[in-house]
């Protein structure tokens, strides 16, 4: 069994002790919090399962990664503390971890990274003989694999775009949607998501991956950007109100242009509620969420994933299928040689052995 630490118990957190706790290779052997609130309580609590796993979280670093455990799963946020996410990966990497995480967004395509992203993490392969394999959904296998995959199934192939479609009142992280992306407020207040050039950051490296594997030169990257003030105040379940005339839908694309033409596309369609801008794209089946792949070409192919967790909750079905990716990449990473990966060297694998298995 590979001992495997969850490092954080938010969005992310919460699905990793379950997919860790549910995989027949893996074994929880710590859980690391932040919040004081949460140090002593057990792990099936804080995910959300029945019973208990006998696993009290701890905020004591030190300790856990003396253990030497031989998988992290890194569930902290890196939004707005990329360079303390940094350090706690490459301290665990330095400990001979194997390291999983959605949280750098730089690194997704590690061949592109700054040096000051790319180089610590390289001098902690070397150090403590660890790895580092980063992904998600979106970013992510919605925009790596999976258009990779359909695209195999055309003859010929025109342009590729990936699409996310969600209804962000559903997200469970009320402060990143109201003050990253600014849903609430004035439409002259600059969210930091949204600010020229952050678009590429998080998402480039999803169109370089792309480009890579189709074997095509990227000429350039650019962004486009359309943002909607709410026509009427709006009250949502779960983040309260949100006042008109202020931001209630976002529409960005992250453009890979090859020959001059945008032929790689990444786009998001964000609101706060189906009423704001509804001649924009909304999920097929008029859902909080989805991710949708269109292949223009000849077949001309469209792939949507709708996925819902914790209480069918789109958001938290796609933060599932996250750490399904990355928990799911472990055991495939401890047999290979200890290195910084990407989503084109780890293989997405068949669910073997977890057909039919409960969890409690």
């Amino acid at each position: 069994m590979i001992s495997t630490v969850v490092w954080g118990t938010g969005n992310v957190g919460r699905a990793a002790i379950r997919a860790v706790e549910a995989h027949p290779a893996l074994e929880l052997a710590a859980v690391l919090v932040h919040d004081p609130a949460k140090v002593g309580r057990d792990a099936a609590q804080l995910a959300g399962l029945d019973g208990r796993l006998g696993i009290a979280a701890t905020d004591d670093i030190e300790a856990v990664l003396t253990e030497h455990p031989r998988a992290v799963v890194y569930a902290a946020s890196g939004d707005i503390r990329p360079d303390e996410a940094l350090a706690d990966v490459t301290r665990a990497m330095r400990a001979g971890a194997v390291v999983v995480t959605p949280a750098l967004y730089p690194l997704y395509d590690h061949r592109s990274a700054p040096p000051e992203f790319r180089d610590p993490v390289l001098a902690a392969v070397a150090e403590g003989g660890g790895s580092l394999f980063v992904s998600g959904v979106d970013p992510g296998w919605g925009n790596d694999v999976l258009p990779l995959l359909i695209s195999g199934l055309g003859s010929t192939v025109d342009a590729i775009r990936c699409q996310e479609i969600f209804d962000y009142s559903t997200y469970d992280q009320e402060e990143s949607v109201r003050d990253l992306i600014g849903m609430g407020h004035p439409m002259e207040y600059e969210p930091l998501m949204l600010a020229p050039s952050i678009p590429t950051m998080v998402w480039g490296g999803q169109l370089r991956l792309i480009a890579r594997a189709l074997g095509v030169e990227l000429d350039d990257i650019r962004e486009t950007m359309d943002r909607r003030a709410l026509d009427a105040t709006v009250s949502t379940r779960t983040m309260g109100t949100f006042e008109a005339g202020t931001q209630g839908a976002v529409r960005f694309e992250v453009q890979g242009i090859v020959e001059g033409e945008p032929r790689i596309v990444i786009e998001h369609v964000t609101r706060i509620h189906p009423s704001c801008a509804p001649d924009w794209p909304v999920p097929p089946d008029g859902g909080d969420g989805a991710h949708r792949v269109v292949i223009e070409g000849r077949p001309r192919i469209e792939v949507t994933v709708e996925a819902s967790d914790e209480g069918e909750n789109r958001s938290a079905g796609g933060n599932a299928t996250a750490v399904g990716r990355l928990v799911n990449a472990i055991d495939w990473l401890v047999a290979a040689e200890p290195g910084l990966y990407d989503a084109l060297d780890v293989p997405l694998r068949p669910a073997v052995g977890r057909l039919g298995r409960k969890q409690r």
